[in-house]
């Protein structure tokens, strides 16, 4: 089943839900270790082209993700769950979705901040829309990496949550971002 059911999550949210973990953390990871890179290392070249397009890529699949769940309903709420927990969850996911826009916003700022567009694996180009400001990439990398480190923190205590939730609660909240309910 590729679309959410009332009980569920298909397929597509799924798979877009587990890509997003692994590129965060990958590109996270790439990040902080992309800035120690001296001027002679062989990555110092490839692993911010890499960052961005992958970021680029992302900027993709988070729109086409918001028109997909705002055209596809979300799964009825688990009725073992609180109210407070309800709305802790809600509020929790639009957090997320907003400091991941702003993230990969932000960050293709950065270097589109002199005019040029950013090359996508040299499969394409996505142009710079914005003026050029003096200091504005630099303005936008401090935004980023403080956006970069809150998401990764907020998706460490996402994941946990729902680690709890399967372990202690031994609720399908995690079963349900796993495999789709038939």
């Amino acid at each position: 089943m590729i679309k959410n059911s009332s009980k569920g999550y298909g397929w597509l949210t799924i798979l877009i839900h587990w890509i997003f973990a692994l590129a965060v953390f990958g590109l996270f990871g790439l990040g902080v270790y992309m800035v120690e890179l001296s001027y002679y290392d062989p990555w110092y070249h490839d692993a911010p082209e890499i960052h961005k397009s992958i970021g680029m890529i992302l900027i993709f699949l988070i729109a086409f993700r918001l028109i997909w769940r705002w055209f596809n309903p979300r799964p009825e709420a688990l009725s073992s769950l609180s109210s407070m927990e309800k709305h802790a969850s809600e509020w929790a996911h639009r957090g997320l979705y907003l400091i991941i826009v702003v993230t990969l916003l932000v960050g293709y700022v950065i270097p589109t901040a002199e005019g040029r567009a950013v090359s996508v694996f040299g499969w394409f180009e996505v142009p710079a829309l914005f003026p050029t400001i003096d200091g504005m990439a630099d303005i936008a990398g401090e935004i980023h990496e403080w956006m970069a480190w809150t998401l990764v923190i907020l998706a460490v205590v996402h994941g946990l949550a729902a680690l709890k939730h399967h372990f202690i609660d031994k609720d399908k909240t995690l079963v349900r971002m796993l495999r789709p309910e038939k």
